[in-house]
């Protein structure tokens, strides 16, 4: 299986990143468009990190912006969603070869059209709809009957459609780019929410991972058959990547579990590949049953920021697996201060305590926050030998 890379998006830390950036002027380029007027863009030539990929300038939003924000549970998912869209996107596109672009192909009607569930041919009726405009993706809900089992048979599988784009140089020269490839990323639900009434109570039935990981596979074949139809896309490599995503309540972003890719010209999945990542919040019994040495470390590590403050237990982490090996964690600690000195006695304190109880190879990351804000930033990057530390003023 091809390897996914991890890297940890810190904001700060990208002035930390271990290549050395290259501060050239950007590139002045044409982006090749079929059937259209070239038209000039910015390409920087300046890279922060080798995990991300140039951004196509100026930036062209994606044509259906926004959706994200209502399709997926919480925030945690929205922001996951995307960035390890990202992620999957490197096992194919090279970020030294390749520059990335929001989707342009998907506009908002299209990605809403698709995600509706089928209709009868009564219900294209009452809709005054045509049968080519019966294109949701989602299953019929036939209507009558017990509305409980209706939902529990026919449940929203497909939550949201993320489409990305990477342009390549054409003929490997920078200058001129054209599209090299189109990254989707299906989101699928782990429960359906319904109502019985408008503005009633709110239901819910749960989904297998079995169950949508089936759904969504035969989702992607029909999303990337209905993609070669776009005189575009007909020729490009397409990755396609299912998401699964948490319940409303929770607290750690949802993770990509599986992801195919389609060779140019070519509508069939051939085969898929397994991705085995995954957030774990900590403490938790998840975290106790699964991994108990690193839910040690983090007790140990929380026991002693409790010794600085004796009636504090506000201590939380989430930690971002891959192939079940702990990759990087993120700790937030909430603390009530009386003064600056406090704060900056106590930044001092944990970033010992940091150092001290992770393995070097982990990746961590440490918010200290009052009622005023953030009041400073640790970040340890695997086997640094020096933290960076920030306090803010």
């Amino acid at each position: 299986m091809k390897k996914l890379f991890m890297g940890i998006t810190f904001s700060i830390v990208l002035f930390l990143a271990a290549c050395a950036p290259n501060f050239e002027q950007e590139d002045q380029i044409v982006h090749e468009k079929e059937e259209e007027t070239n038209e000039k863009a910015i390409i920087p030539k300046y890279k922060i990190s080798e995990d991300y990929y140039r951004t196509f300038m100026p930036f062209e939003p994606g044509e259906a912006r926004g959706l994200v924000v209502n399709n997926l549970n919480t925030r945690y998912d929205i922001y996951e969603f995307e960035t390890g869209l990202m992620r999957i996107a490197k096992n194919t596109f090279d970020t030294n070869k390749y520059v990335f672009r929001e989707g342009q192909y998907l506009d908002s009607s299209t990605v809403i059209s698709w995600l509706n569930r089928k209709y009868t041919k009564d219900q294209l009726k009452e809709r005054d709809m045509e049968e080519t405009e019966n294109l949701g993706l989602n299953p019929v809900d036939p209507g009558g009957g017990d509305i409980d089992k209706r939902n529990e048979e026919n449940p929203i599988y497909l939550a949201h459609i993320l489409e990305h784009n990477y342009l390549e140089a054409v003929d490997g020269k920078e200058g001129t780019y054209k599209l090299g490839g189109v990254v989707i990323g299906l989101a699928m639900n782990s429960v359906h929410y319904y109502q019985k009434e408008a503005y009633g109570a709110t239901y819910e039935t749960k989904i297998s991972h079995s169950e949508l990981e089936q759904k969504g596979k035969e989702i992607a074949q029909e999303v990337v058959n209905r993609l070669r139809k776009m005189d575009e896309l007909k020729n490009v490599p397409i990755t396609i990547a299912l998401f699964e995503q948490k319940t409303k309540s929770s607290i750690v972003p949802g993770n990509f579990f599986a992801f195919a890719e389609v060779g140019k010209g070519s509508s069939k999945i051939n085969g898929w590949e397994k991705v085995n990542e995954g957030y774990v919040l900590f403490p938790s019994n998840t975290a106790e049953n699964d991994h108990r040495e690193d839910m040690t470390w983090f007790q140990n590590f929380k026991q002693d920021v409790e010794e600085y403050f004796p009636n504090f237990n506000g201590v939380v982490g989430t930690g971002f697996y891959l192939d079940d090996q702990l990759q990087s964690l993120s700790i937030d600690i909430p603390i009530q201060f009386y003064g600056k000195s406090e704060a900056i006695g106590f930044t001092q304190y944990v970033t010992g305590l940091v150092m001290e109880h992770f393995p070097g190879y982990v990746a961590v990351e440490v918010n200290v926050s009052s009622v005023y804000g953030q009041e400073a930033l640790i970040v340890k990057n695997p086997n640094q030998d020096e933290p960076f530390v920030h306090v803010y003023q």
